[in-house]
């Protein structure tokens, strides 16, 4: 029997009352942070309705451990937990709990469990998603005896941990990849250099209308890719009418992305489907460079910054066929370049790939965390004894 199972069983056997939010926790203090208010090098973290922190202020109003959650936007309804002197922004319900018997962090990693459940059904999802305060307030929570607790959150804290210490490795092997890479694709005048137009066609791709864009597949459809598709996870694809083979890509071609901030001069070569007008296709002539191998010289931290450098801008990059024309790309034996592949595959299998490497890991011990997490936090609700009558004569 586990130290937990002997707490549970030797304290609460026949299960734990629940309270209310508001009858455990205290508000805390808010006030809204313009965004020029804001300092890079800060001294106190500010919560707002972000996953990550809206910044960084040289004042706090809150200096009690506490849990955070965002109030409206996209994130409404996710739950951070902070134990540092911080700022909370307007856009947050900030909360510590009111008794010295009931754990802050307790309550949090409870919260935790019913994230999905608040952000589902709890946030109205209008023009902007919000979350009503009363709504918070009104959600119970189990209450243990504090050993319970402080065993309960020791464990999670155990998970969170190793997790943390998976993260930042695959952080530093990922800055660790983007060295190698540069350096392996750094070439002087022992290769032969040419210029991109000079060896390589583009074509750009199709405009379809929303409104001819289709969320299931058709008999004579193809997979329409948009920006979407290459930069966020578990897009729902779309797909239109096949258009004419000159805007179909395949997978292992390459494209690169022509608008967006932070989008624009990325390639690209996985899926297949119909490419979008706001990307282009590269396809080099004589197969004297192969995809691979451009893709990865394109990405270089040097190269990226100067096709950006190039390209033509107003209120974002916008990349055009004579803005890369003219870029000089090495052109090594093609041996060369599958060693040089070879050895970025095997890194980048490392950072990146899902099945296997530190993001396997990582995504592994996520899931083992929310199992446990959930499992820790089941309680039984204590049945509460019916109250004697008083009887009048």
């Amino acid at each position: 029997m586990s130290k937990l199972e002997e707490l549970i069983k030797e304290l609460c056997p026949d299960g734990v009352e629940y309270k209310a939010i508001k009858d455990i926790c205290k508000t805390l203090p808010k006030k809204t942070l313009k965004q020029r208010e804001l300092i890079n090098a800060g001294q106190y973290p500010v919560i707002n309705s972000g996953r990550e922190f809206y910044g960084y202020f040289n004042q706090y109003n809150n200096n009690v451990p506490a849990f955070c959650i965002a109030s409206r936007g996209e994130y409404a309804g996710f739950i951070s937990y902070v134990n540092v002197p911080f700022w909370a922004g307007g856009l947050c319900y900030p909360y510590t709990s009111r008794d010295k018997k009931i754990l802050t962090k307790f309550i949090y990693y409870y919260l935790k469990t019913n994230e999905k459940y608040i952000m589902n059904t709890l946030v109205a999802r209008g023009s902007i998603p919000a979350l009503n305060k009363v709504d918070v307030d009104k959600l119970t929570i189990p209450i243990p005896p504090l050993p319970v607790q402080e065993e309960i959150v020791r464990i999670l804290d155990n998970f969170t941990e190793l997790t943390t210490e998976l993260t930042t490795e695959l952080t530093a092997r990922k800055k660790q990849y983007e060295y190698y890479r540069d350096e392996l694709l750094t070439f002087g005048d022992d290769v032969e250099w040419k210029k991109l137009g000079n060896i390589a066609n583009f074509s750009q791709g199709i405009q379809v209308d929303v409104n001819k864009q289709s969320l299931e597949w058709k008999e004579g459809y193809i997979r329409f890719l948009r920006i979407v598709d290459f930069v966020k996870d578990n897009e729902p694809p779309r797909y239109i009418l096949k258009p004419d083979d000159k805007y179909i890509k395949q997978d292992g071609d390459l494209i690169m992305i022509r608008y967006g901030a932070a989008a624009a001069g990325k390639v690209f070569l996985n899926y297949s489907g119909a490419i979008a007008n706001n990307m282009f296709k590269i396809t080099v002539r004589n197969h004297i460079l192969t995809n691979k191998f451009l893709q990865l010289y394109l990405s270089t931290n040097k190269i990226y910054n100067k096709i950006i450098a190039n390209s033509k801008t107003s209120t974002m990059p916008a990349i055009n066929f004579s803005s890369i024309s003219g870029l000089l790309v090495p052109v090594p034996p093609i041996e060369e370049q599958q060693r040089i592949v070879a050895i970025l595959d095997r890194f980048d299998k490392l950072c990146n790939d899902i099945s296997e490497g530190l993001p396997a890991e990582i995504e592994a011990r996520k899931k083992q965390y929310e199992y446990y997490r959930d499992k820790l936090l089941t309680f039984k609700e204590l049945k509460k004894e019916p109250q004697d009558e008083q009887q009048y004569v």
